[in-house]
């Protein structure tokens, strides 16, 4: 009987058996690739999947004999995910034939495939390997690098790599591979020895045997070894030796076993990156000329691999031929095949050049690898260097470059050597495993010899290397680790599975519907391919997959569970705490014991596990718990005793004397006993019960033999420590009950009666103040260990904390590392928050923990206590950032800080409520998430995602707009918009004006005379003026629609058509430009098609995901729409997105010699880099400018437009680098003559403008700092291009080309002003902008005499101006006044001024001049106001420009107006409109749109295209991008305006005479987003916002304060100080601009999203515009009975928080007859109010647990104290020293419980106690301090007295004894050391003093 039970308790029962099937085999059946026979039976063989006929046959033949019995090998792991934490599932990868399967699954979900490779030869090998994408090779970075997941696939002569982001390498073999191991670094290759390898002569050294490759693209490396000697001198060499094999490799430890099968012996080594110095060694080898059998010289050996991994092999091989003929058939397949591969052309991987010669390889790809790469013959490696080895050297001159090495293996152990070894001793398994007590054990079997050999190895101290043991030997056929319980599984001989851990035997495992029996193996061992692998889940239970005897079930394998070593966290924890305590051996020994007792056959449910736990434990202290009246309770369901005491007799029928016992001490007696009923009974059988105890208690003696019985106070103690921590979470109070049980057995028989006393005050209930003890033998009390951290007096935590609060010193906490973390946290962020101490968190060693170890410490006596103080070392506000900032950082949630109870999680509360206020805006996501901000949280997760689709970005289906044609503003996010401007529709309104997708209207009324023929070309001519402005319509449309679409990439982009139809108003009939009646210009359209393109391509986002495919797939199919794409492509390179296109596309283009294209390619790829002198974009624009090439090359016939942009072009490349090569040739070709053969006569203006604007672009900014181009001349040559004079001689390559003037042109030796004079003034205002250089001004003042005025164009003299004011740009002023100021005084004098009427006369003065003069200038000044404001809004900017628009409005309808000239009028007014949107750019300003629309209506008399242009670029600026985009003033944005709004406007739709088209869309480049857009958190909308700016002081006015209403436009950034969204609606939020932009900058380019987040009790500005519904409001308007106003349906209108309203919904609403409850209901009313008016929801919960203890403790139902220690606690905090100081400083914040509250409940729980003292509790305060019984009933008041008033324990008291003393005053002297609190003193007094009455105060 005894032996049955015996067996039983130490088998384990393992979980249910599944059947185990690899997924993989499953999957193969039915995977497409799956080659099976049926299909070759169906097709001929030369047209199966392999690419050629030949070799295809071969392998099908091969095929066939293969699927006969195919090999299949499977590897599983834990699940890892992308980002790299574990998780919940197992990973399969299951090799057969050519296929490798990846499959992931768990117990919840099914399997799935993950991914299925398909290769074109049988896979030998795949693995999953992680790969380092990083620079740098030294060790210490390693651990921060990237690591890029790959799974490797190892055919016989390349290996594929394919990595989860999608790339594919391939890397071609240059040798046999006999098996590749992943490392920690990289791949690890063994060669594969032939025997061909031997050569004859003795010379030849030999190659290495082991490789590594740290990355696909890194060259195969030889790997080098370094072994110690027996002298001690350590060698390093190649490792050549082939009687060396691996047969383990592990990643963390990475170290590697090997075997030596001449030795038959196993070692242990160490992998690692070389270090250079063992690189030295073993590449000066050579020179040494060491010995040849173990050096590889590294020349021949690098050769010799290097011809085997190139193409062009050496010379003399003599089987170079068949491999070469074999390379060249094969090579369309394998390989190649992969070329395509992503990562292929992407040479992103190239910055791998770690060896020199990798650089000049990897492009190469696989015809690098090409010659060894197929052939399949062994000999191949045996190519002999001797007998050629000068030809060889010959050939491979150009690089002896040696391989360098990159792993080295280092010795570490290797195993003894014995007598009798058998010969094949080599492991056939090797794993790691740890014990329960982290000891790793390294174990290998050895099959011949049935041995499971484990080592155990450690880190040596300083862990910079592994210390192995001695070997352990276990009998065993087959092993494997089960990590997740740290055991193993063993299968003996005899077929039993054993589980170990480490070499500790647990107990056998027993397999439920497996009989016992039948695991007796027939043969030695279970099938080698399903070798007995565990996968160890991060499941509870941890899954063994073994393979079982084919007998026993055909050779199927099944899976089982192993039970874990406890489910219960209380369990887990408390055995964690005794682990850590005890010595390793013994802890193995307890927790072997433990679990033995747990996992056995019928084992416990979850809820008796605690009972198990502490029966087993007291078993092993030595008790007898069957005697023990406590335990012997304890109900296991089912009978478990033989478990525990296997000896005990069969009971006998007929009863015994017990079994009374049993029923006297059980539960249910001393429930009732204590029953009312039973004392109206009077009914006293409380003696009988206590004599049996006593004499029950003789007997119980404790076993002082036992395992933990020297152990027993440290077990104690720790287990003490667990209960404090337990206290700190609210979850565990069920674990504390259970636990306080066996800490009060202990406390009682160690006579630790302070302990017992602690426990009492918790739990008076559950602790007696008597109870059964048993005694511990005197004697043998001296054999317990009682630690040196053991204290007398119980630490506690709630009195930790309270002495904090109180300012008293408290000794450190004991703490157990890894275990007491909350106690850690608890203590650590009192001493941070509360004393003040900064240090307490940053140093490891506080001075408030002292850490518990086994090691003895210094004693307690010497860590004297601290007195801590509260230190003013800094402000709160950093205390409150510090402590929330590193609770985030140990990873603190808010999960946990519900759990904390609420007295200790209120100073917590209170940081987290002071940095919610004032939150910094960089702070990480988990902080935010912690302090309850979700507005920051979310923003700085937004922040780190990359830049995609943003949450505005309107998803409007375009199906709402399907009825109308598409207008190219479909995708205009209407939201922000409406919230901009929301109180027209004025949006509407600007759509109508810009759209050119509909016929116009053409209104033309007949007249009689009229013939229909005539009346028919007359509707044609109005339609034709009317096509001047829809023609211009696209550019501004491209600015209303910047950035505002994100493309799908499968759908080409929309363009919208350019429609240029007309309908005739009563009958609608549609008017056509095509009929022939009336002259059309040809090309007409051709560049307003372009600017159509444009439009449509600066629509996409420069976030959106765009390549280079679909930038082609959107090449449309007709040549007339060519135009259009052109303009497609220059939008592309103006949002950045042209970048992608890949450069042979590039030239593709530009071959077809389409004039548009080139321009629109030439521009875009320019724009695309800007600034970076790039080199392959300069030779693109080189050739099309025939001053870039050299003075030899072929005349190029390159259309004059498109020499124009490139001309543009190469100054965007070469923008603000004064670039000396660049500047000379531009500067020369401003006047650039015309040649001989009328080559450069047309349209010479654009061209000279186009190198002035180059020029200034090149020199941007530089002034007279033009370093190295003194001897140019610059701003002389300039100067002189401006005024004229003599041509200079021209210096330099190009004079060739000018010796011979123009047969048609008369230009003489002068320079051609008209020509040049534009580009050389923008090219001064460029070069010189913002310098305020006074001399250069001067050149550009307008003249003052009559007779200077005549020689200047009065055009120019706009130029002159603008460029004037660009370099004085601090001396603009935005006023009139200023404005005049620029006009000479004789122009002022004698002008017609633009109001006045009648003409002044004078005869001398040409009037003509004078006025046009006048206009100009002002025009002038007016558009340096608009670059000098753009994008500002500034008012008096506005004010100042809207009253010049107006003025010259009025004037072009004076009489004298012809005088000007209307043409010039309107100019200068197409000017002025303009300056005015670009100050006003992105607001949408009413007034400017009113002047739009009006000049949008003129279509008649001299408004051409060019003016329509300018007017609907001036609607497309002033709202910009939808309002999103505004202009920067920076040098950069200033040269693309100055491009884009150049003040010459074409005459008609072809006219690039003056200024090319296409440069009018450069604008974008000055185009920044300053839209903040704040979203609400919760609802995801856009909202309004109050902001508050601050401006930086200037030089104009001091530093100030602007308040906005977001959404808005911020002004430029660099002018402002810091940012706040304001309160009171939304939490503050303050943007800091003086730490740096970057964190703002990233947020208005993800489309401005700023998101804020509703205080409670507010409404949103849309809803509540005044701010008079808001809860706040409501009350000042009632203040009487504030709590009774409030309604708490009132409340889902003030927060949106789901617990809140629920709470109103089921706790403040009133029901019918009420009574009683109606004070309840009220006070959780005003809790509600006052915790949502007060921001802190998170108080409602303490507000409640106090009131409930109140009433609790009134009805004197108090069964536990905890929640008046939280009570105390909180009103401590609140009158601690730190709070007051608070308050001082922030009068207004951080007090967040009602200050009436609080009296109230001091007050109660006063008197609630009083009460009680005078009921008669005096008398039982009086016994307990004197230590004499008394009443049960009292016991739970009693201890909430002695907590609530801190009662020192009796044996504190003083010791004159309690009744000496004779006045009050003497007590207080006695008492001062005991920090007791006055009024608990008043309270004693009367029972110390004898005096009858008590002075309650």
């Amino acid at each position: 009987m005894s032996n049955f039970y015996e067996e039983r308790a130490t088998m384990i029962a393992a979980g249910d058996l599944q059947e185990f099937v690899p997924f993989g085999r499953d999957h193969c059946k039915h995977h497409p690739n799956a080659l099976n026979l049926q299909l070759r039976q169906l097709q001929p063989a030369s047209e199966l999947w392999s690419s050629d006929g030949a070799a295809g046959l071969v392998g099908s033949l091969q095929e066939v004999t293969i699927h006969e019995k195919q090999k299949e090998s499977w590897q599983l792991r834990k699940g890892v995910s992308e980002i790299g934490e574990e998780v919940d599932y197992d990973e399969e990868l299951y090799v057969a034939g050519n296929m490798v399967i990846w499959s992931k699954g768990s117990k919840s979900q099914a399997l799935a495939v993950y991914k299925a490779f398909t290769v074109d030869s049988p896979v030998q090998q795949a693995l999953w390997c992680d790969f380092i994408i990083s620079q740098d090779k030294s060790e210490k970075a390693y651990s921060s690098d990237e690591v890029e997941k790959c799974i490797c696939i190892l055919q016989s002569s390349c290996i594929n790599m394919h990595s989860i982001e999608g790339k594919d390498y391939i890397a071609s073999l240059p040798f046999q591979v006999a098996n590749v191991w992943p490392t920690k670094y990289g791949l690890l290759f063994e060669r594969s020895s032939s025997t061909h390898e031997l050569p004859p002569g003795p010379p030849r050294e030999p190659l290495p045997t082991m490789f590594s490759m740290l990355h696909p693209l890194d060259e195969i490396t030889p790997l080098v070894c370094k072994s110690g000697s027996l002298f001690g001198s350590s060698r390093v060499q190649y490792v050549v030796d082939h009687a060396m094999k691996i047969v383990f490799l592990n990643t963390d430890p990475s170290i590697i076993m090997t075997y030596d099968t001449v030795q038959s012996l196993h070692s242990v080594w160490a992998l690692r990156r070389v270090k250079p110095e063992e690189e030295n060694v073993v590449l000066k080898f050579s020179e040494q000329g060491g010995t040849p059998q173990n050096v590889a010289t590294s020349s021949s050996l690098t050769a010799h691999l290097r011809s085997l991994s190139k193409g062009d092999s050496p010379v003399a091989s003599p089987f170079q031929n068949y491999s070469s003929i074999h390379s060249q058939s094969r090579s369309t397949s394998s390989p190649s095949l992969h070329s395509r591969s992503p990562s292929i052309s992407n040479m992103a991987a190239l910055s791998r050049a770690h060896s020199p010669a990798l650089g000049v390889h990897s492009f190469s790809g696989v015809q690098r690898f090409n010659l060894s790469s197929h052939n399949q013959s062994p000999k191949r490696h045996s190519i002999s260097h001797s007998p050629n080895s000068n030809s060889n050297g010959s050939f491979l001159a150009p690089e002896t470059e040696p391989i360098v090495p990159e792993l080295c293996i280092d010795h570490l152990w290797t195993e003894t050597i014995t007598n009798i070894r058998e010969k094949n001793s080599q492991a056939s398994k090797v794993f790691i495993t740890s014990d329960l007590c982290g000891q790793k054990f390294l174990c290998f079997l050895v099959e011949s010899e049935l041995q499971l050999r484990c080592v155990k190895f450690q880190e040596s101290n300083d862990k910079t290397q592994l210390i192995f043991g001695s070997i352990t030997n276990i009998h065993a056929k087959d092993a494997a680790p089960v990590e997740k319980i740290d055991t193993m599984l063993v299968l003996e001989g005899s077929g039993n599975l054993v589980l170990y851990t480490g070499v500790v035997r647990v107990g056998k495992v027993f397999i439920p519907g497996l009989p016992a029996p039948s695991l007796t193996m027939s043969n030695t061992m279970p099938r080698p391919s399903t070798p007995l692998d565990s996968v160890s889940t991060p499941k509870p239970l941890s899954k063994l997959l073994g393979s079982l005897d084919e007998e026993l079930s055909n050779g199927s394998m099944v899976r089982i569970t192993i039970p874990e070593i406890a489910t219960s966290e209380l369990v887990q924890t408390c055995l964690q705490a005794i682990k850590f305590i005890l010595p390793k051996e013994i802890a193995v020994q307890m927790l072997v014991k433990w679990y033995s007792v747990h996992s056995a056959p019928g084992g416990p449910s979850y809820h008796s596990e605690w009972n198990l736990f502490v029966t087993c434990l007291m078993n092993m202290m030595g008790y007898n718990t069957d005697r023990l009246a406590w335990t012997r309770n304890f109900d296991f369901e089912g009978s478990l005793s033989p478990v525990i005491a296997p000896k005990k007799a069969r009971p006998s029928e007929t009863g015994s004397d017990d079994d009374w016992e049993y029923l006297l001490n059980s539960d249910y007696h001393q429930n009732v006993e204590s029953h009312l009923l039973n004392r109206s009974l009077c009914l006293n059988p409380l003696e009988v019960s206590q004599m049996k105890d006593e004499d029950f208690s003789q007997n119980l003696i404790l076993d002082s033999s036992t395992l933990l019985f020297t152990h027993i106070p440290a077990i104690f103690f720790v287990l003490h420590l667990v209960y404090e921590e337990l206290k700190l979470n609210t979850l565990m109070g069920e674990g504390i009950r259970s636990l306080v049980g066996l800490l009060v057995q202990l406390a009682r028989d160690l006579k630790l009666e302070p302990y017992v006393d602690h426990y009492y005050r918790d739990y008076p209930t559950l602790v007696r103040t008597t109870g059964q003890v048993c005694t511990i033998d005197q004697g043998q009390t001296g054999f317990m260990h009682h630690p040196s951290f053991f204290t007398s007096e119980p630490p506690s935590i709630y009195q930790w904390v309270s002495s904090c609060l109180k300012g008293e010193g408290m000794p450190p906490y004991p703490y157990l590392p890894g275990i007491c973390e909350r106690s850690r946290l608890v203590v650590l962020s009192i001493a941070l928050y509360i004393l003040g101490n900064e240090s307490s968190v940053s140093d490891e060693s506080s001075q408030y923990l002292s850490r518990i170890a086994i090691v003895p410490q210094k004693s307690q006596a010497e860590q004297e206590e601290n007195r801590f103080s509260f230190r003013h070392s800094t402000s709160v506000s950093s205390l409150a950032e510090r402590l929330v900032v590193w609770m985030t950082d140990v990873g603190f949630t808010l999960r946990d800080l519900e759990t904390l109870p609420f007295g200790i999680a209120l100073p917590i509360r209170d940081a987290i409520y002071h940095c919610r206020e004032q939150p910094a805006s960089d702070w990480p996501e988990a902080v935010c998430l912690l302090i309850g901000r979700q507005d920051l949280s979310k923003q700085a997760c937004e922040g780190n995602l990359p830049k995609g689709k943003s949450v505005l970005s309107s998803d409007v289906p375009s199906g709402t707009e399907t009825e109308e044609e598409d207008d190219g503003m479909n995708d205009m996010n209407q939201e922000v918009m409406s919230l901009i401007w929301s109180e027209d529709l004025r949006v509407q309104d600007v759509r109508r004006l810009l759209q050119s997708a509909h016929p116009v209207r053409v209104n033309v009324v007949q007249y009689p005379e009229l013939s229909d023929h005539e009346f028919i070309e007359e509707k044609e001519n109005r339609l034709l003026q009317l096509c001047q402005r829809t023609m211009a319509l696209p550019v501004g449309r491209g600015m209303f629609t910047l950035f505002s679409y994100h493309p799908v990439p499968t759908e080409p982009l929309p363009i919208p058509k350019l429609n240029l139809t007309g309908r005739a108003p009563p009958r609608n009939t549609t008017v056509d430009l095509n009929s022939g009646n009336i002259d059309v210009p040809p090309n007409m359209t051709s560049w307003a098609s372009f600017h159509n393109g444009v439009a449509a391509g600066l629509k996409i986002a420069p976030a959106s995901q765009i390549d280079s495919a679909w930038i082609v797939y959107n090449k449309p199919k007709h040549a007339e729409l060519a135009n259009e794409y052109a303009g497609f492509l220059m939008a592309l390179g103006l949002n950045g997105h042209l970048t992608k296109l890949a450069t042979l596309n590039i030239h593709d283009y530009l071959t077809k010699g389409h004039e548009m294209t080139s321009i629109g390619l030439l521009l875009g790829v320019s724009a695309a880099k800007l600034g970076t002198m790039d080199m392959s974009i300069t030779r693109l624009l080189s050739i099309h400018i025939p001053a870039l090439l050299p003075p030899t090359s072929t005349e190029l016939d390159v259309p004059h437009n498109v020499q124009v942009a490139a001309v543009v072009g190469i100054g965007l490349v070469y923008q603000g680098t004064a670039h000396r090569h660049t500047a000379e040739v531009l500067l020369a070709e401003i006047g650039r003559p015309p040649g001989p053969e009328m080559e450069y006569c047309t349209d010479r203006e654009s061209y000279s403008l186009a190198a002035g604007l180059a020029l200034g672009m090149v020199c941007l900014g530089h002034g007279s700092n033009l370093i190295g181009m003194s001897d140019l001349n610059v701003p002389e040559q300039l100067y002189q291009y401006m005024v004229g004079g003599h041509r200079r001689f021209q210096a330099g390559m190009h004079r060739e080309k000018h010796k011979s003037p123009s047969y048609q042109i008369k230009e003489g030796d002068t320079i051609n002003v008209d020509v040049t004079c534009p580009g050389a003034t923008l090219a001064l205002a460029m070069i010189y902008l913002k310098t305020n250089n006074r001399s250069i001004a001067d050149w550009l003042r307008a003249p003052d005499t009559m007779y200077l005025l005549d020689f200047v164009k009065p055009e120019f003299l706009l130029l002159r101006t603008l460029a004037r004011c660009l370099i004085l740009w601090d001396d603009i002023l935005p006023n009139s006044k200023w404005v005049d100021s620029n006009v000479p005084q004789i122009i002022r004098e004698n002008s017609i001024s633009l109001s006045e009427i009648e003409l002044p006369c004078s005869e001398d003065l040409n009037l003509e001049t004078l006025s046009q003069a006048h206009v100009y200038i002002i025009a002038g000044a007016c558009l340096s106001l608009g670059f000098r404001f753009a994008g500002s809004e500034n008012l008096s900017a506005f004010n100042c420009l809207h009253k010049f628009a107006k003025d010259f409005m009025t004037y072009l309808s004076a009489p004298n107006a012809s005088v000007t000239g209307p043409y010039n009028l309107e100019t200068c007014l197409s000017v002025v409109l303009l300056s005015l949107a670009m100050v006003m750019a992105g607001s949408g300003n009413l007034k400017v749109l009113q002047l739009c629309r009006f000049l949008h209506m003129k279509t008649g008399g001299e408004m051409n295209y060019g003016f329509h242009l300018a007017h609907h670029m001036a609607l497309g600026l002033l709202f910009l991008g939808g309002g999103r985009y505004s202009l920067s003033t920076s040098n950069s944005s200033i040269a693309a305006l100055l491009c884009a709004l150049y003040p010459h406007f074409p005459a008609h739709s072809t006219d690039n005479r003056y200024h090319l088209q296409a440069l009018r869309h450069l604008y974008v480049l000055a185009a920044e987003p300053r839209l903040l857009v704040p979203v609400d958190v919760d609802t995801n909308m856009p909202c309004y916002a109050l902001l508050e700016v601050t401006y930086k002081g200037t030089q104009w006015y001091e530093q100030t304060k602007e308040e906005l209403m977001a959404p808005t436009l911020l002004p430029e950034l660099h002018l402002l100080k810091q940012i706040k969204v304001k309160g009171p609606r939304y939490w503050e939020l303050l943007i800091d601009l003086s730490k740096g932009t970057q964190h703002l900058k990233s947020i208005l380019s993800k489309d401005g999203v700023l998101y804020v987040k509703l205080r409670a009790g507010q409404l949103s500005y849309k809803e509540d515009p005044m701010g008079w519904q808001s809860l706040l409001a409501q009350t000042v308007a009632n203040r009487n009975s504030e709590a009774r106003a409030f309604k708490p349906e009132t409340i889902s209108a003030f927060t949106s928080d789901p617990a809140l309203l629920s709470f109103a919904e089921y706790f403040c609403k009133p029901t019918v007859n009420m009574g009683q409850k109606q004070e309840i209901l009220d006070l959780f009313s005003s809790v509600l109010y006052e915790c949502v008016t007060q921001e802190t929801p998170e108080m409602l919960p303490a507000y409640i647990a106090m009131d409930q203890a109140m009433r609790r403790l009134g009805r004197r139902e108090m069964s536990e104290t905890s929640e008046l220690w939280q009570i105390k606690l909180v009103l401590e905090f609140f009158s601690s020293r730190s709070h007051q100081e608070r308050l001082q400083n922030h009068p207004k914040r951080g007090l967040f419980m009602n200050s009436e509250f609080l009296p109230v409940v001091k007050c109660t729980i006063d008197n609630t106690l009083d009460q009680w003292l005078q009921a008669g509790g005096d008398v039982c305060v009086h016994a307990y301090l004197s230590g004499q019984p008394f009443e049960e009933s009292q016991l739970s008041m009693l201890a909430c007295f002695l907590v609530y008033h801190s009662v020192p324990a009796p044996w504190h008291l003083p010791s004159v004894g309690l009744e000496g003393s004779t006045s009050f005053a003497e007590l207080l002297f006695k008492f001062q050391h005991l920090k007791m609190p006055v009024r608990a003193l008043l309270r004693l007094a009367p029972l110390l003093l004898g005096n009858p009455q008590p002075m309650v105060m």
